[in-house]
């Protein structure tokens, strides 16, 4: 998820460099969205700490 998050980011900036506002925001706002998820769901994943089972 943070890998997408970098993309819309990167995309963010390239559309806000040729002045095209509108996808210039929905693209950042897509990178925060996704960066914030990410974080979520490691902090989720890190607190549950489930060990697998041992045949």
């Amino acid at each position: 998820m943070v890998g997408y998050a970098a993309i819309f980011l990167c995309l963010g900036l390239i559309a806000g460099g040729l002045q095209w506002a509108g996808i210039a925001t929905v693209a950042t706002q897509s990178s925060w969205t996704l960066l914030a998820s990410g974080m979520v769901l490691l902090m989720i994943h890190m607190a549950v700490g489930r060990i697998g089972r041992v045949s």
